[in-house]
């Protein structure tokens, strides 16, 4: 053989390997990215959990069949996780997730799926249910895209992960995120899923609040003049008076549009409030889950009226923020900070059941 064929040869082998589809996961286990803000080993767990304040432990008597919790660090929010997630009692939990950089792949207008079977997780894997698969066969083919590496570089489902899994550790979960869409599409995705949902539990014998869970990942209102890349999102100032009116505007949107009888115009609502009218790319008011809120509370609640012929209803659990509520410390316990917490930057976040 001549070294011409060889090296023809060597550059065909070379570039089969560079055209296998870059999306496909090199292990069936999703590992974890942020093991700073979050736990990654169950005695980190085991301590958040003995840190957090009393009454967020208390056990809850309450089935949410979905909810809206936050993912930011533990040292902030950690409590709220926990008051929030006992309410959900179900083995099989749909996680409808931030997509925070689906920029970097160019990623819009259509819902984000995976292929890992595992998810990593501080008490051990977690399964992917095999309901995910059956659902996305079922689903129409321009409504969503398999992307392993976005699901692998976003953390705002492996925030909430732990705490189902210490709630019951053969936990399943189903993992979906929501990049920049436009609310015509939401409201034509959540039919599409709801409706094969629907069909999949009735066919199964599975009991919404029971058995499947829905649960939203979002942080609420991201505030403060410093920290931002340069951004100054703090459109009342950061003085007392300015933080104070950024959290009653905060609360405004969470009681207009996220509990009582939920509706498709509470969540448009939501949508006007935090998504620009001329441009659904951009913020209107800093929620992180100003895409991932609206989707998965029309898929929710689409889904309850599918199968229970009425709509959702939603409590709030409580409306916190970094600036306004007591910390836990964590840094002796190996974790810490993702980002700084005063009255220049501050995020909050919400816990609201829904049954």
């Amino acid at each position: 053989m001549s070294k011409i064929t060889i090296i023809t040869a060597i550059l065909a082998l070379l570039v089969s390997f560079s055209c296998k589809d870059r999306h496909q996961p090199k292990t069936t286990n999703r590992y974890l990215v942020d093991t700073i803000g979050f736990a990654q080993y169950p005695w980190q767990m085991d301590s958040v959990m003995a840190r957090i304040d009393i009454d967020d432990k208390l056990p809850s008597d309450q089935v949410y069949k979905a909810a809206i919790c936050p993912h930011d660090d533990y040292a902030y929010a950690a409590g709220l996780f926990n008051k929030t997630l006992a309410g959900i009692k179900a083995n099989t939990i749909i996680l409808v997730g931030v997509a925070h950089r689906a920029r970097n792949y160019k990623l819009e207008n259509k819902l984000i799926f995976g292929t890992y079977k595992q998810w990593d997780s501080p008490y051990g894997s977690v399964t992917i249910s095999p309901l995910r698969d059956q659902w996305v066969s079922s689903l129409n083919k321009d409504t969503f895209v398999i992307h392993d590496d976005m699901i692998q570089l976003e953390h705002s489902l492996e925030a909430i992960v732990p705490f189902l899994q210490k709630n019951n550790k053969s936990v399943e979960i189903i993992p979906l995120l929501v990049p920049a869409m436009a609310f015509e599409n939401m409201k034509l995705f959540s039919k599409e899923l709801s409706e094969t949902m629907a069909t999949l539990m009735k066919a199964q014998q599975l009991t919404y609040g029971k058995d499947i869970a829905v649960v939203i990942s979002s942080d609420a209102i991201h505030y403060g003049n410093e920290g931002w890349g340069g951004a100054n999102m703090a459109p009342f100032g950061v003085d007392s008076i300015g933080n104070e009116k950024a959290k009653q505007k905060d609360l405004t949107i969470t009681n207009n549009c996220l509990v009582g009888s939920l509706t498709t115009n509470d969540v448009q609502l939501f949508n006007d409030y935090t998504v620009s009218e001329s441009n659904f790319r951009a913020y209107k008011w800093t929620w992180c889950g100003r895409y991932s809120v609206p989707m998965g509370l029309l898929f929710a609640n689409q889904l309850n009226e599918n199968l229970n012929s009425q709509p959702l209803n939603g409590t709030l659990i409580d409306w916190r923020s970094s600036l306004h509520n007591p910390h836990i410390e964590v840094t002796d316990i190996g974790m810490g900070h993702t980002a700084k917490a005063n009255a220049n930057h501050w995020v909050a976040f919400i816990g609201v059941g829904y049954q």
